[in-house]
């Protein structure tokens, strides 16, 4: 399926480990996926039979992966046919030799059945993995649905044999065969460890990094699963930080919440920090875009300052460095309303310089202050699913663990103000020179007689795959360049980008004949456009 909705897919219904506990709400079970190591909770009015749907799903569903996975269903049902058989036979035997007495006769086939399949099929020590139903599922892309991403981009999954069955335990007679359909919240085990971190949000992972060691961090994004790799000059400071999920869901802080600066990034946040119950108020320059946020239940703020001082925590997304600064320094600004304990987090994309001048401001009245850059675009935005650097006060850091659950998959702290702003930087930079060589490359292969679709196929089927690489392509292909990130601002993060290799005398001269491309087409009034719209640069 394209990125709209991924086809259905094979699983089975597995008891959960013991610590993780049902999401609340609808009724669901926990899955597990045959051909990959992937489990899920699955709302029960998602599931539908797997005979009746199985010639139709083999029709979607042209894959190798996919067939490998039905071929382990089958397999897995030869067994289990095997084993049933097995069972009741023992079953039978076991009833008749128990018949010489009423209060024995009493003891139906149903249980002493049941019994067979206990004493068989142990659940294996530590996964909590007790096999009921056999089932498949499709996802469509909406918020927290981590599944669709991993099976979509991970090339480490690509091709993976089914998980060895052999220890799995006997389904009961009644076993319901389902097909489930609709979105779903993908979870990963961390892979060296048995039970999952006690209380731990299966949708989200906290990320501490120590500046004083060079970590080697292995880190699979889209299915939020921590893995640790370590050197042999030692092991890195990353860590699962405690996590205030409460039955999957996310146990919002009493705190009082401000936001300032309600564009592509901040109405998606909002929109998430309201949904999962905090308590929030809004400021925005243009003053209606609140209207929308104030029918969801936040309260308005008349000025950044009355927002900063009726709130614990402000958190502030705007345009560039000027307007982070005018936000904090200008008239009636954040910097009004700071009075000791109270925290400020920037989550612009800034240079470390004026953040590290906001943060000296903030800090010399009183006030607690921590860099939040997000990397992501509209979509994850109204998703929940950014990616959050952090960087300054790491008690305010701990302190924003459930706003940042809510707005994001993941969050790293980076250590001491300033980290996070480089690092960002240097994030928009790949992001933005790479979105310039394909517009490139499709400009090249138009001019030369070659189908832009063929090679947007070509790239899909290789090492270079990804969500971006596809949507972007798609943006061009339909000449739909409805901005999910602003043409303007990765333009602006390239040049601070560049700013920042001249401060320590590095060459980045991809960056910089990137920049030059993006210079072109806001000459050509694409600054409010999509970054893709790059791409009517290279036309002649």
């Amino acid at each position: 399926g394209k990125l709209g909705r991924y086809p259905p897919w094979p699983g089975k219904i597995v008891n959960p480990p013991k610590d993780l506990k049902k999401p609340r709400g609808k009724k669901c079970f926990f899955v597990k996926f045959f051909g990959t190591e992937d489990h899920a909770w699955i709302k029960v009015e998602q599931l539908k039979p797997y005979h009746p749907h199985k010639e139709e799903m083999i029709k979607i569903n042209k894959g190798k992966r996919f067939q490998q996975a039905v071929d382990a269903v089958e397999e897995f049902l030869r067994k289990t046919k095997g084993k049933d058989q097995a069972s009741s036979h023992n079953s039978t035997e076991e009833k008749n030799r128990r018949n010489s007495s009423e209060e024995r006769g009493k003891q139906s086939a149903g249980e002493e059945k049941r019994k067979a399949s206990l004493s068989e099929g142990k659940v294996k020590k530590g996964t909590g993995e007790g096999k009921k139903r056999v089932s498949s599922v499709s996802s469509e892309r909406g918020s927290k649905s981590p599944l669709k991403r991993a099976q979509d981009q991970s090339p480490r999954k690509r091709g993976r044999p089914p998980k060895d069955e052999k220890d799995v335990t006997i389904p009961e007679s009644s076993t319901v065969k389902r097909v489930m359909t609709g979105t779903v919240a993908g979870f990963k085990w961390p892979p060296n460890v048995s039970e999952p971190v006690k209380d731990s949000d299966p949708h989200f992972h906290h990320f501490l990094l120590s500046q004083t060691e060079k970590p080697a961090v292995c880190y699979q994004a889209i299915t939020k699963k921590l893995k640790i790799c370590e050197e042999e000059t030692g092991s890195t400071s990353i860590q699962a930080a405690d996590s205030t999920a409460i039955n999957g869901s996310i146990t919002p802080t009493d705190k009082k919440i401000g936001f300032l600066g309600l564009g592509l990034m901040g109405s998606g946040i909002v929109s998430n920090l309201l949904k999962m119950g905090h308590t929030v108020t809004v400021w925005n320059r243009t003053a209606e875009k609140c209207d929308l946020f104030i029918q969801e239940g936040a309260r308005l703020g008349r000025t950044p300052a009355e927002v900063v001082s009726t709130c614990d925590i402000t958190f502030a997304c705007v345009s560039d460095p000027k307007a982070a600064k005018d936000l904090v320094l200008g008239p009636s600004g954040v910097l009004q309303g700071i009075r000791p304990g109270k925290c400020y987090v920037d989550m612009s994309t800034v240079d470390a310089d004026t953040v590290t001048e906001l943060a000296q401001v903030i800090v010399s009245r009183g006030g607690r202050f921590l860099e939040a850059p997000v990397s992501g675009n509209q979509q994850l935005s109204n998703d929940g699913m950014l990616v959050i650097l952090a960087a300054g006060d790491r008690g305010l850091y701990e302190d924003c663990s459930s706003c940042f659950q809510a707005m994001g998959k993941t969050s790293f702290f980076l250590g001491e103000v300033g980290n996070a702003a480089k690092m960002m930087l240097i994030v928009n930079m790949v992001q933005g020179s790479f979105m310039a060589t394909i517009a490139e490359g499709l400009t090249l292969a138009q001019v030369t007689g070659q189908s832009q679709q063929t090679l947007l196929d070509i790239l899909n089927q290789g090492q270079l795959a990804s969500i971006f690489l596809d949507q972007k392509c798609q943006n061009i292909l339909q000449g739909n360049f409805k901005p999910d990130f602003y043409l303007k601002y990765i333009q602006k993060d390239l040049r601070l980008a560049i700013a920042l290799g001249d401060s320590v005398n590095h060459p980045t001269p991809m960056a910089a004949a990137a920049n030059e491309v993006y210079k072109r087409a806001k000459a050509l009034d694409q600054s409010d456009n999509d970054m893709s719209a790059v791409y009517r640069a290279y036309i002649h």
